[in-house]
Formats: structure tokens, C-alpha cells, sequence
């Protein structure tokens, strides 16, 4: 089943809530909800693990638009997640990066080291205008309210740059009697500005699809005053004899749940915006039961199927970055390696942990690897000619057609062309149109990645009054052979009973290091892992091989090849999550 499906959702779920006397609503441009979802199909790309013995269940990651995602999702998982974790965008304004760093000095001698060992890589830039913003939270929102189970919570986390817009748009599609507790997540660290009060804490909004949600509780340690005391009788629901400690409030500043990751915690894996294990911990623990479902789309390094995966909860990532899809399936092997050895070591399991899970990809986004750099990759891969930025309402000019980019880390909206239709210069317009009302006043060519199928008629409709020639091109659909990056080139031979990797140069990063060929000594030191599949089936990659080196250690590059290997199928992947796959046959 593909393309439009007819699907109407009941009325009262999925439309904006009748306005209520003394209950305001948040409005803005171009506010809609939907009455109908589009399947996306997702393929499947790799396999790591076995299903659950039990029950059957594989966990899933996805890459791709998390509204795709969760259209996807609607067919097999409405009302069938128990509780969904989200640390969305924040509109921060801020860009953020990743250190990039060669694991050590593996190039010739000649090339000074400050040029190639580290840079910085901007994963995505949090960027927002307002409209736009609250429209991608409200779309997104709607959908994640239809997939939660009756019983279900969800954690939205945010902080002070749009608390108060997003909490409006909890209460109207989640309904303000569902609103459960509005919990201040304390931090540490960072500068203190001379005219301000310095913010320390991030909001965590729990929300309830409906009545009746799960609860466990939980208990911090007492504090120094408290034990110094003697506590020894109970008071009221506050405290317990069995040391448990205090009962938690909405007031989470204990040092397990910290935000700062020290540079050399374990679980610091350098990923902007990574929260702590143990923040995740408390939100899995308090609000899902063992082989509950939870979901976060917007999982950036993972933390949360990392937990979940710990705590023997089922999960389902997404991310449109693939730099994070890449971390987190990283992170995910080595808990599940972890697991696997700790189960050798116990007699008998006490807790049931799904360690399976596959990756899919829905739409294809290879095109756009990193969103932060889309925009240039585009104008330099379709020849546009770039205005300078901030100079025009267009981004530049291709084959006489003035060009606007749509934002590329989702499907084009109608709501993305409100600042293009506010801006256009409507006096040079009307001046064409009174000398000759048939001459075309702008050839107009608009750049995306996905849209709305009435994305071109809403823009002749609202340009109605002139003739222009309107062209969409959708780089998903028209341009799937667009090669937006170099690609890594790989020497792998069969050398007797091994497969050797005898070089790997992935040109893109090489290129960000001002790095040439001849001065790689060791290809190993710009590849972050390598996954073989000795039995590739032609579609589905299921690596046996999973190479993955520690911080300070390199790959093997020199494999054992079983006696009964059939194609065999390798991924090198570098320092920039980049991959190169090669079938060995």
C-alpha cells in the first residue's frame, strides 16, 4: 500500500480542540492539522541481532524525517507506544558541532599536524522562524498523541526559548487535563552573564494520553541534614524506614541526573546536545514497565534506546541525522555485546533484554548527510549561482529562474513559503502585469526534499493575480543520480582465507583535512568502523564482523573469511559517519 491514504482520523483526536471560555489557544500563520496521513514505506538496510525469543519483537531505528517516520509508524504502531521521550529542537538560535579528530598522527611527516588532526563538524543549525517552528511541533505533536497508548506518557524537554509556546501546544493536543507535572531538570557548569540571572535548569513536561498512565515510584537519597537527624519515623507520603530515601518532586537536581558529562565518563560519546544515562533512567524507570515500547524521534546520540535497551523496554529511534543514526547503532552494539557477556556470567536472566534491532531508511536521504551543510552542497551540486546571504529573498539564480531552497531536515510545507510570498516585490510585479497582463513576471524554481503534494498550487494560488512559471524540484524524486558529496574510494581483495582492506580514502573528509592521498600513511586513522556480512542476501546487510575500536584504537583492516562465505558485503564508515559499502564476491 503507498501513496495518499484516505485515512480520517476521529475528528475530536486529531483537530485543534473547540476553543473553551477561559482556556487560550496559540495561533500563527498558517496553522493547520491534518485530517488525513500519507505512507511512507521504509527499507530495510541492516540487521544486528536476533528477534526475541519470546515474543518475536526487533527494535527499530529509523533515518529519515520523523514525520515521515511516524506516518510510517501509523499503520502498525497507533496506540501501541507507551511512553515517548523528546528533546526537540529548542530554537536556540545556536549551531551545533561535533569534534572531529584523527585517533592519532598517521600522516607523512612533511604535513604539519594542526592541519589534518581535528576540526569541528556542524551537525545542525537550530535556527528557526517563529511560524515555522511552532507548525513543526504541532504537526509532529499530533501524531505522536495518536501513537501513544491510552496508558501512555510523554516527555517533552525543552527550555526558556519556547517553554511557553510548546506547553500551549501540549494542552491543546494532548488537552490541559492531561497535564501531569512540569519538572525542573537542574545543571551545572557554564559561564555566568553580568546582567542576567544565569539559567541552570531545562522543563520537562509530562503529559498523559488520557485517565489512568503508569507510575512507579522512585526515591532519591536523604540528605546530609535529614540522615544527620536520625530520620526514624514516617511522615506522611514523603519519606519511607526502608531506605529508600525521599520520595522525588518536580525538582530534579541530584547528581546522577546532571546535565554535564565529564570528558572522560564512559558514556560521553561528544554528540552535541547528549543528555545523561541517568535523566533517561529516571523518565524509563518511573513511566514504562519491562517490555513496555518507548520512542524518541529526535534521538540524537541515543541515550534513550540505550537506556531502554538496558532496562529491558522495547524502542524505536529516528533521526534525520546520520551522523546520529550511525552513533547510536554504535552505541547500541556495544550495550548489546555488554548484555550478551553478562548473561554468559549469570546462571539465569532475571530481566528480559531486547538486544535485536534493525535499521531502515524512510525516503531517501543520502542526498543530505548532514542538514547543516545541505543548503551550499545544493547550490554547488545544481550549479546555482549563490546570492550573498542575507542580500535577496532568493538564494541565487539557475538557467534564468530566480531560486528559493526549502529547508531540507523535513518535507516542504505550505507554512515554508509564507516568508518567500511576504517578501516578493509585488511593484515590479503589478508595473509588468499593467504594461502586459500575459508576459510572466518571475520564473521561479523551488529547491526541496520532499513536499506537500499541493505545495505548487498553494503558491499559484496565492500569486494568482500575475502570471508566473512555477517549477518544483524535488531532488527525492527528480534528481535521485545528484551526487552531493565525493565519495570514498576502498582497495578490499581476498588475499587466501582473508579479506584485506588495503586502503580507504574517504575524499570528503580528506578534503575538510587539506589532505591528499599521498600523505595517508595509515587509512586507519580517519575510519571509525568496519561491519562485514560473510552471507549478503542482495538486499538486507546482516554484519557478523562489527569492528568497532575503542577511542584510542584502530580498525583490524584484516579479516578471517568462513570456509562457507557466500557475497560477502563490507561498510567502512569514517570519521564524518560517512560509508562506503562494496560487495566481495
Amino acid at each position: 500500500m503507498s501513496g495518499q491514504n484516505n485515512f480520517d482520523f476521529e475528528p475530536e483526536r486529531l483537530e485543534s480542540r473547540q476553543p473553551i471560555a477561559g482556556f487560550p489557544e496559540l495561533h500563527w500563520t498558517g496553522k493547520r492539522p491534518f485530517t488525513v496521513w500519507q505512507f511512507y514505506p521504509a527499507q530495510l538496510k541492516e540487521v544486528y541481532g536476533e528477534p526475541d525469543e519470546q515474543n518475536g519483537w526487533m527494535n527499530k531505528i529509523y533515518w529519515g524525517d520523523n514525520f515521515q517516520v511516524m506516518n510510517h509508524l501509523m499503520r502498525d504502531f497507533r496506540g501501541k507506544i507507551d511512553l515517548i521521550y523528546i528533546d526537540p529542537p529548542f530554537d536556540s538560535k545556536a549551531d551545533y558541532k561535533k569534534k572531529i579528530e584523527v585517533k592519532k598522527l598517521g600522516l607523512s611527516s612533511n604535513k604539519a599536524e594542526s592541519d589534518f588532526s581535528a576540526f569541528e563538524e556542524k551537525q545542525y543549525k537550530d535556527l528557526w522562524m517563529h511560524d515555522e517552528y511552532l507548525q513543526f511541533m504541532f504537526e509532529r505533536l499530533l501524531f505522536m498523541r495518536e501513537l501513544l497508548s491510552d496508558t501512555g506518557s510523554i516527555f517533552l524537554h525543552c527550555d526558556w526559548h519556547k517553554s511557553h509556546h510548546l506547553r500551549m501546544l501540549m494542552d491543546e493536543v494532548f488537552g490541559y487535563d492531561h497535564f501531569r507535572n512540569e519538572i525542573a531538570w537542574c545543571y551545572g557548569g557554564g559561564g555566568a552573564p553580568k546582567t542576567e540571572y544565569p539559567p541552570k535548569h531545562d522543563l520537562l513536561f509530562w503529559y498523559t494520553k488520557s485517565g489512568h498512565w503508569t507510575f512507579n515510584k522512585q526515591f532519591r537519597p536523604y540528605s546530609e541534614g535529614t540522615l544527620q537527624r536520625g530520620l526514624t519515623a514516617v511522615k506522611g507520603d514523603a519519606y519511607k524506614l526502608d531506605d529508600e530515601g525521599a520520595m522525588l518532586n518536580d525538582w530534579w537536581a541530584e547528581k546522577e541526573v546532571q546535565k554535564i558529562l565529564s570528558p572522560t565518563a564512559y558514556e560521553n560519546l561528544k554528540y552535541p546536545t547528549q543528555k545523561p544515562e541517568g535523566l533517561l533512567k529516571r523518565i524509563v524507570i518511573g513511566h514504562s514497565n519491562p517490555g513496555d515500547l518507548v520512542m524518541d524521534c529526535f534521538m540524537g546520540s541515543g541515550t534513550t534506546q540505550a537506556v531502554a535497551m538496558k532496562l529491558g523496554r522495547r524502542f524505536i529511534g529516528a533521526d534525520i541525522n546520520l551522523g546520529a543514526v550511525h552513533t547510536a547503532t554504535k552505541r547500541l552494539l556495544n550495550i548489546a555485546a555488554d548484555i550478551k557477556a553478562e548473561n554468559k556470567n549469570e546462571n539465569e536472566q532475571s530481566l528480559n533484554k531486547y538486544t535485536g534491532f534493525e535499521v531502515y531508511n524512510v525516503n531517501n536521504y543520502e542526498f543530505f548527510r548532514n542538514p547543516a551543510q545541505a543548503r551550499s552542497l545544493l547550490i554547488d551540486a545544481l550549479g546555482i549561482q549563490e546570492f550573498p546571504e542575507g542580500s535577496s529573498i532568493w538564494d541565487g539564480e539557475l538557467d534564468g529562474r530566480m531560486v528559493k531552497i526549502m529547508p531540507v531536515n523535513r518535507i516542504a510545507a505550505k507554512a515554508d513559503l509564507k516568508d518567500l510570498i511576504d517578501n516578493l516585490p509585488y511593484k515590479r510585479y503589478e508595473s509588468i502585469s499593467a504594461e502586459d497582463p500575459s508576459e510572466i513576471v518571475e520564473r521561479i524554481t523551488i529547491v526541496c526534499m520532499g513536499h506537500e503534494p499541493d505545495l505548487k498550487a498553494h503558491l499559484q494560488y496565492e500569486l494568482i493575480k500575475y502570471k508566473v512559471d512555477i517549477e518544483i524540484l524535488d531532488i527525492l524524486k527528480d534528481r535521485k543520480d545528484l551526487q552531493l558529496k565525493r565519495e570514498s574510494e576502498a582497495e578490499v581483495v581476498r588475499d587466501g582465507n582473508k579479506l584485506v582492506i588495503k586502503n580507504f580514502y574517504p575524499l570528503n573528509l580528506m578534503n575538510k583535512l587539506s589532505c591528499e592521498k599521498e600523505y595517508l600513511d595509515d587509512w586507519r586513522t580517519l575510519t571509525d568502523s568496519v561491519l562485514i556480512d560473510w552471507y549478503y542476501d542482495g538486499a538486507v546487510m546482516q554484519p557478523i564482523v562489527t569492528d568497532i575500536p575503542g577511542k584510542n584504537e584502530l580498525v583490524k583492516g584484516v579479516y578471517d573469511i568462513p570456509d562457507d562465505a557466500g557475497t560477502i558485503r563490507i561498510k567502512i564508515t569514517d570519521l564524518l559517519s560517512e560509508s562506503l559499502e562494496l560487495e566481495v564476491k
